[in-house]
């Protein structure tokens, strides 16, 4: 049986693989910003934990209580973040700066607080939730696509540097997955597709986008289902694609030539035409 410990897990991806490895017998620490979002997930047996991944004093109290527990996480999930949507030329750096300190530097502040007991026992994984859209990049998503871009790089240099110490890291790389990514990400778009500003014109396309995570998007539970077998794996991957898309867009960003990707892309999101 092994202790998993996830992040951001007030729903979504978090949530679902929180209930999946619990039902398989293995001991789960949910955490998230908001407790009273993981009271269902208690009751059945899930280990709740407050964590703000933004907040450095919320990140040591926990790992704290892991200590005085004597608990050391198996596998640390690090799944929190969003998606911040908008062209970039407009984008207030303050929102990118949160962008990146959610999805990249939380990650590692999380994954630096909880290692040092894992590296003295030699052995665990860290599991981090990267996306495609941080291999094939889109308008309008380029905040996004930036901090995921930045997990994979940085989760690869974990992966040789953690390796004399017993742990895995493995990169997950979704798709189009059922969550609230695109409700979140489409509320915070809106103020950016207002008539003031230089992309009016493509206000609809701005929207489309932060949606486009919800379109034709696989189930989160079989997602999790997979993840799952990954996780537990007696070998697992250094890299897993799941989900709708997941594989395609990759391959198109692999295989198109990068001023023929530009142009379906431009047409795609109507940046063919002047503004």
């Amino acid at each position: 049986m092994k202790t998993v410990l996830i992040t951001g897990c007030s729903s979504g991806i978090g949530r679902a693989l929180a209930l999946e490895l619990q039902g398989r017998g293995h001991t789960v620490w949910a955490t998230a910003r908001r407790p009273e979002t993981l009271q269902d997930l208690e009751s059945r047996g899930i280990v709740a934990a407050t964590l703000d991944v933004d907040d450095a004093a919320s990140i040591a109290a926990l790992a704290a209580r892991l200590l005085a527990e004597g608990v050391v996480p198996d596998v640390l999930v690090n799944n929190a973040g969003y998606g911040a949507m908008g062209p970039l030329a407009e984008m207030p750096l303050a929102e990118l700066r949160r962008q990146f300190d959610t999805n990249v530097l939380s990650l590692m502040a999380v994954t630096q607080a909880l290692l040092p007991p894992m590296m003295q026992r030699r052995g665990g994984m860290v599991v981090n939730i990267g996306s495609v859209s941080g291999v094939l990049v889109t308008p309008f998503s380029g905040a996004y696509c930036g901090t995921k871009a930045a997990v994979h790089a940085l989760s690869d240099a974990l992966r040789m540097e953690l390796a004399p110490f017993g742990i895995h890291v493995m990169t997950v790389q979704p798709g189009a997955i059922q969550s609230q990514f695109g409700a979140t990400a489409t509320a915070g778009a809106g103020p950016r597709a207002a008539t003031s500003s230089a992309y009016a014109a493509v206000a609809d396309a701005i929207m489309a986008r932060a949606g486009a995570s919800q379109q034709h998007s696989t189930d989160t539970t079989a997602f999790c289902r997979r993840l799952a077998d990954a996780i537990l794996s007696p070998r697992p991957p250094a890299l897993i694609r799941i989900g709708n898309g997941s594989h395609a867009m990759p391959a198109l960003q692999r295989w198109i030539p990068t001023w023929l990707m530009d142009r379906i892309l431009r047409k795609r999101f109507r940046l063919e035409r002047p503004l």
